[in-house]
């Protein structure tokens, strides 16, 4: 049963992202408000689907003291029912607001799970999930306790920062500490883990009433922290299904997802299997769409539109039943680059199995769709290749001197 009442939402976006959540949210009835960064004034928003845009100036950095006075100044005038942020980024500003404004959903402690890398593996290690070694660059002592028991290579991660940015890899315990002077006051802001040889996995969730609705699996061709920092073709493939790694990747992502508290929305979490013992870990999680065109991935192959369905499932009362619409069990691969063309053409790249183009400047992309997984991964190892002889173009990674 569908709840017919219409909200009022706050969308919080500081990146362009979420337009079929906003459209969604919209032809149920609701009055959707926006609010956004001044840069993204000529932005592509679906317009006709937002009833006001407010637009954040960028010289502040999203001061949250002046944005929550002016969220509170609109709140005079408008009955603010549901706060919603649609990047991992607006996760933490979205929890601070419902504070606030009293507005139910995700509060501040809960939030933290899904932002802060810190917190989320505790909480993690606190449950029995496995997670990778890690120490909090807080205590001296302690770090030097973790490098002494823990062999290289080691990742220093920023704790509040999106997938692979900010990561730095080392390989001995005098590289780490270089690495943790030069953060200087900031070192707090970052964690210290193991480094595990293996492969990389992510399960995209839709949760509702702390029941996972749908979850896939999908594995990366190769480490987002290898696509980000050496520049590579990004690819991220379904994994095959009924396999035992689909049921432990779900059998783990199901205890995360209940460890950190996630009742109502939708989550992107990385795991990573053991090269050497084969075993999973939890790497991270987030309380969103996953990025990178992940949800055209999904869509794509399985029918189901991420955005859409976390709209819908946010316009519900917990009374309220949620089921998820038909799913399609096809498997999709998406491939993405950097290109040294300003509009790349990809329309040579014509079997049949190309489900979706990237239209992006300076970007080549397609996605991959087929009932039969080995011919999904055939041709999209046979495109990676293609790819990188006819658009890739690598940048040093951001920070990178």
């Amino acid at each position: 049963m569908e709840h017919n009442n219409a909200y009022t939402f706050l969308c919080i976006a500081s990146y362009e992202k979420g337009a079929d959540f906003l459209i969604q949210c919209k032809e149920q009835g609701n009055r959707v408000l926006l609010i956004t960064s001044e840069k993204l004034q000529e932005a592509e928003w679906p317009r006709e689907h937002i009833d006001e845009i407010f637009y954040v100036p960028d010289s502040n950095g999203w001061n949250m003291d002046e944005v929550i006075k002016s969220i509170s100044y609109l709140a005079r005038t408008e009955s603010i029912d549901k706060i919603v942020a649609l990047d991992d980024f607006d996760v933490e500003k979205a929890a601070k607001l419902r504070e606030h404004l009293r507005v139910p959903g995700m509060g501040d402690t809960t939030a933290r799970y899904f932002r802060d890398k810190l917190a989320m593996r505790k909480k993690a290690e606190d449950d029995n999930i496995s997670i990778p070694g890690f120490v909090h660059v807080l205590n001296h002592n302690k770090i030097n306790n973790f490098l002494d028991s823990h062999n290289p290579p080691y990742i220093l991660k920023p704790r509040s920062q999106a997938g692979a940015i900010g990561l730095k890899k080392m390989n001995s315990k005098d590289e780490v500490w270089q690495a943790i002077n030069q953060l200087g006051d900031e070192q707090s802001y970052y964690l210290l883990e193991e480094f595990i040889e293996g492969k990389i996995f992510h399960v995209d969730s839709i949760i509702y009433n702390d029941k996972i609705k749908f979850a896939q699996s999908h594995e990366y061709a190769l480490p987002p922290f290898e696509v980000a920092n050496e520049g590579r073709v990004f690819c991220t493939r379904t994994v095959r299904h009924g396999t035992d790694e689909e049921k432990e990747l779900l059998s783990i992502n199901k205890k995360v997802i209940k460890s950190l508290g996630l009742k109502k929305g939708v989550s992107h979490t990385e795991f990573i299997q053991s090269a050497r013992s084969g075993k999973f870990y939890f790497l991270e999680t987030s309380a969103r769409v996953g990025g990178a065109n992940i949800s055209n991935l999904i869509e794509e192959s399985t029918g189901i539109n991420m955005w859409k369905e976390w709209a819908k499932i946010e316009n519900l009362n917990e009374t309220d039943s949620y089921s998820v619409p038909e799913v399609n069990n096809n498997y999709g691969a998406i491939l993405i680059s950097l290109a040294k063309q300003e509009w790349p053409n990809t329309e040579a790249y014509n079997d049949k199995e190309v489900a979706w183009r990237l239209k992006k400047q300076f970007h080549a992309g397609l996605i991959l769709v087929s009932d039969d997984y080995n011919r999904m991964i055939n041709l999209s190892d046979s495109y990676i290749k293609r790819f990188y002889k006819d658009f890739f173009i690598s940048q040093p990674p951001k920070g990178a001197n």
